[in-house]
């Protein structure tokens, strides 16, 4: 087991996926396709600014801003939809600079309160080192939707980071409208890998507030292992969308 380009690894946990104006929120639908009803938009987009990208409690540029925006196009009301999303990422000398998701997903209407979605996402890294060792992966990510409240998120990668070992991942988050153009969200999620690796639980409570085409937001990030990478902090979040 290369411990070094595991530790990055845990850095690069990277499930910043769109179909969703802030790819950070993991809690609040990240990377989901979009809902049956909402397909006719076909075309659509993500722009956000964070004081720090943090995915599954772990900050993907070192507690610096990011700048980050995705394109989503979905095929009518088949449910099926593809997109990209990208993010500027700091792992230090040894690892790339640049995120680029590429991402196909399926979503259906169970009945008038659930909705699932099932979604196949390819991480890709850019600017890596010279001989450096490539994280590039897959996962797959199922959800489980309640009136588009309550979450319930399952993921799984067979070849996590290239480093011959399987990842999971379990979230259950919320979202739910308080009055006044404000909400709150809460979630949390546990990690765990093959080969006896140790996982960790991560969890985040937020609130966010509409202005006119803006959604500002605050999320308070945390995990129960201590790193240097593992946030302990709170993030705003200023996203566009349309």
């Amino acid at each position: 087991m290369h411990l070094n380009k595991l530790a990055l690894a845990l850095s690069l946990a990277a499930l910043a996926l769109p179909m969703s104006a802030m790819a950070q929120d993991d809690a609040a639908a990240t990377a989901e396709a979009p809902a049956a009803e909402e397909a006719s938009s076909n075309l659509s987009w993500n722009f956000s600014l964070t004081t720090d990208y943090v995915f599954r409690g772990i900050t993907q540029t070192d507690r610096k801003p990011a700048a980050q925006g995705g394109l989503d196009y979905a095929f009518g009301d088949s449910g099926w939809a593809v997109g990209t999303w990208g993010s500027n990422v700091d792992f230090g000398s040894e690892g790339p600079d640049l995120e680029i998701d590429t991402y196909i997903g399926w979503s259906h209407d169970l009945s008038e309160e659930w909705n699932f979605n099932i979604l196949l996402d390819r991480y890709n890294y850019v600017g890596y080192p010279n001989n450096a060792d490539r994280f590039d992966y897959n996962e797959l990510i199922g959800k489980l939707s309640y009136k588009g409240m309550i979450t319930f998120t399952g993921a799984y990668s067979n070849d996590y980071a290239q480093l011959d070992i399987s990842e999971t991942y379990f979230n259950v988050g919320g979202k739910w409208d308080i009055g006044h153009d404000f909400s709150v969200n809460a979630g949390i999620g546990r990690t765990d890998f093959s080969d006896d690796v140790e996982g960790y639980t991560d969890w985040n409570l937020g609130i966010s507030r509409q202005f006119g085409p803006v959604n500002a937001a605050l999320n308070y990030y945390d995990v129960d292992v201590d790193g240097p990478r593992l946030s302990d902090e709170i993030v705003l979040t200023l996203a566009f969308g349309g």
